[in-house]
């Protein structure tokens, strides 16, 4: 049929003709750090995941969630830096998720996390909430608007 051997898994687009290929070694290339350290996924069960007392202990100080008013400036400032830049997230809710969450808790304690395997996790998941919703799946939507409008 054609087909290139699956060697592991990857985005692939085109650019004014030019196929471009990322995967997670591309990321780690490209930010300069090594694909290894933690990495948890699945994640998305918040209620039942043993996750959630220790990044609550970790976040708020407590084994109960806490609100994102009772953060201090420190881990505010930490979480919208990870919201907006490393791990962007939709949606008007400064609620983090649980993921967001774990990924917080390893940067606060200092523990290796696989941060390129996060990195194109979340693309992934991003281009495949796109492609559910019927959208066109542009990082900076806004200003690519008001390019073409």
């Amino acid at each position: 049929m054609g087909l290139e051997p699956f060697v592991n898994t990857e985005i692939r687009s085109s650019i004014m003709g030019v196929p471009v290929f990322i995967n997670q070694e591309t990321i780690a290339y490209v930010i300069g750090k090594a694909s290894e350290g933690v990495f948890k996924d699945g994640l998305d069960n918040n209620k039942k995941s043993p996750w959630n007392e220790v990044v609550n202990e970790t976040i708020f100080g407590s084994k109960k969630k806490g609100s994102y008013s009772s953060l201090s400036m420190e881990k505010r400032m930490m979480l919208k830096i990870q919201n907006e830049n490393l791990l962007p997230k939709g949606g008007g809710s400064d609620q983090p998720s649980l993921e967001h969450m774990v990924f917080l808790h390893f940067f606060l304690k200092k523990e290796k996390a696989n941060v390129p395997k996060y990195l194109f996790k979340h693309l992934i998941k991003t281009l495949k909430e796109s492609q559910l919703n019927n959208r066109t799946w542009v990082p900076y939507g806004r200003l690519m608007s008001e390019i073409f409008n």
